[in-house]
C-alpha cells in the first residue's frame, strides 16, 4: 500500500467527508423527530402524573367510602371503610369508589295499594278520573281484615348502620327494603278492621306497620336503622261519599257520647254535691241532737240530788220557774185555785160568734 492511500485511508475514517445538500435536510428531520418525541415524552409523564392524581379523593364526614379494584373490596372486615379525609385509589376502570352516606337520612317509598296517577295528575295534585270500579291491572289497594278494600301507601325513613352489609349484601339494598315495606304494609292492613285503619285507630296501624318492617329488615340483617314510618290510607275513590257519610256518623255519634257523657257528668256531680250537703245536715243535726241529749242528762243529773232531798219543795221551784217564764209575756194571767177536795176549778168562756155592734146614738141618749 502506498503512501497515498494511507492518506486517503486515514481521511475516511479519521475526517467524514464533508454533508452534501441531501444530508442536511434528514438532519433537520432528525432534530425535528428529536424535538417531537421530547414533547411527547412530557406529554405522557404529564398524562401519567394526572392519571395518578385523579386517584385522590375526598370522603366528607358523613359518609364512609369503599374501594373496589377490579369489583372487589380492598381491606378486611371494618378496614375496608375509609373515614373522613383524603385517600387515593387507582383510577377508573383499575379502582372504583363507593360513597356510603351514614349520617343522612335514607327513605323509600311504596305506593303498589295506592291509585293509578299519570305524572301530569301527581304533578298537579289532580284527582284523577275515577269511574265507576277499581282497574286491577293499574289501580292498587290493600284488603283489610273485614273483608274492605282501602288505598295505601307508606314512606319510611332510615339510616345506614352497616354500610359493609348494605352495600355488599344485596344486590340493591333500597328496592329490598322497598319490597319488605311493602309486605308489611299488606301484612298490617290485613289485620286492622277498615274504621280503625282510616279512622279509630291510624297511629297504632301507622307503629304496626314500622314494627313490622323493623322485624324484617332485621332478620335480613340490611344493616339499617329504621327512623319513622310515615302512612296514608284513603277510602276508595269510588265509595269517597260514602266513606265520608260514615265519618260524618261517627263524629256526630262521637259528638253525643261526649255530650251525654258531659251531663252525666254534671248529674252525678250535682248529686254528689247534693248527698254531701244532706250527709252534712245529718251529720250536724245528729251531733246537735247528741249534744242536747247530753246536756239535759248532765242538767237532769245535777237535779237529782235537790229532786231526792225534797221532792214537793223541787216541783214547786221547778214550776213557778217554768210558770215564770211562760207567763212573762202574757197580759192577762189568771189563777184558779183548787177546791179543798182537791178538784180542779172549772173555767167556762163565753165567746161571742160575731162581734158586738157599738151602740147607737139613740141607744146612747138619756
Amino acid at each position: 500500500m502506498s503512501d497515498h492511500e494511507h492518506s486517503d485511508h486515514d481521511h475516511d475514517y479519521g475526517h467524514p467527508p464533508a454533508p452534501e445538500a441531501g444530508d442536511a435536510s434528514s438532519q433537520a428531520l432528525a432534530e425535528a423527530l428529536r424535538s417531537s418525541f421530547a414533547v411527547v415524552k412530557i406529554i405522557m409523564a404529564l398524562l401519567i402524573a394526572g392519571f395518578f392524581c385523579s386517584g385522590f379523593f375526598v370522603v366528607g364526614p358523613a359518609e364512609k367510602a369503599i374501594i373496589l379494584r377490579f369489583g372487589k373490596p380492598v381491606g378486611v372486615g371494618q378496614k375496608v371503610l375509609l373515614g373522613s379525609g383524603l385517600h387515593w385509589a387507582f383510577p377508573y376502570p383499575i379502582d372504583e369508589v363507593v360513597r356510603i352516606p351514614i349520617t343522612e337520612v335514607q327513605s323509600v317509598t311504596t305506593d303498589n295499594g295506592w291509585y293509578y296517577t299519570t305524572p301530569a295528575e301527581e304533578a298537579s295534585g289532580q284527582e284523577p278520573n275515577i269511574g265507576t270500579s277499581l282497574d286491577p291491572t293499574r289501580d292498587g289497594c290493600a284488603i283489610t281484615a273485614d273483608r274492605n278494600i282501602i288505598h295505601s301507601k307508606a314512606t319510611l325513613y332510615y339510616h345506614i348502620a352497616d354500610p359493609v352489609r348494605y352495600v355488599f349484601g344485596f344486590t340493591n339494598a333500597a328496592e329490598t327494603i322497598r319490597n319488605l315495606l311493602d309486605e308489611s304494609l299488606l301484612y298490617t292492613a290485613a289485620h286492622y278492621k277498615v274504621d280503625d285503619a282510616l279512622y279509630n285507630d291510624s297511629g297504632g296501624f301507622q307503629e304496626a306497620v314500622k314494627e313490622r318492617v323493623s322485624q324484617l329488615t332485621d332478620q335480613e340483617q340490611l344493616g339499617i336503622v329504621i327512623d319513622n314510618c310515615e302512612i296514608q290510607n284513603i277510602p276508595p275513590l269510588q265509595l269517597a261519599d260514602v266513606f265520608a257519610q260514615v265519618a260524618t256518623s261517627l263524629q256526630n255519634r262521637d259528638a253525643d257520647i261526649r255530650s251525654a257523657s258531659s251531663d252525666a257528668n254534671n248529674v252525678l256531680l250535682q248529686a254528689d254535691a247534693q248527698s254531701n250537703a244532706i250527709v252534712n245536715q245529718a251529720e250536724a243535726a245528729r251531733t246537735n241532737y247528741v249534744a242536747s241529749v247530753i246536756a239535759d242528762a248532765r242538767r237532769f243529773n245535777d237535779l237529782l240530788p235537790e229532786y231526792e232531798t225534797n221532792r214537793d219543795l223541787f216541783v214547786q221551784i221547778t214550776l213557778l220557774q217554768a210558770m215564770g217564764d211562760a207567763l212573762t209575756n202574757v197580759q192577762d194571767k189568771m189563777f184558779l185555785p183548787l177546791h179543798p177536795d182537791g178538784r180542779p176549778t172549772e173555767l167556762r168562756l163565753i165567746l161571742n160568734r160575731e162581734l158586738p155592734q157599738p151602740p147607737s146614738a139613740e141607744q146612747t141618749q138619756p
